[in-house]
């Protein structure tokens, strides 16, 4: 996906993942795709609740998008389309903060 989108991520310095993408190939991968280092978010080993900063960041921007009823369903037919109303929903966010 990385070399797909190569000429949109120039600007990409570092790559936050789950802990699912641990590894060696992944963050090499990454490293040659695009230039960037991979940071892992991972949850804390207890299985207790916790906030761990970078994926609290995640979580709280799904939450927002979540209530934006357009977002629910993907009813888009262009893959385009979808990322605009996810910047436009992003938009009316700030909006309506300022």
């Amino acid at each position: 996906m990385f070399a797909a989108c190569k000429g949109n991520l120039t600007r990409v310095i570092k790559v936050l993942a789950d802990g699912g993408y641990t590894g060696e190939s992944f963050s090499s991968g990454t490293l040659s795709a695009i230039g960037a280092s991979v940071e892992i978010a991972k949850r804390s080993e207890l299985h207790q609740f916790a906030v761990i900063p970078k994926r609290w960041v995640v979580e709280r921007a799904f939450g927002w998008l979540e209530k934006c009823r357009r977002l629910w369903k993907n009813c888009e037919r262009k893959l385009n389309t979808s990322l605009n109303m996810v910047v436009l929903a992003f938009l009316a966010l700030l909006l309506k903060r300022s």
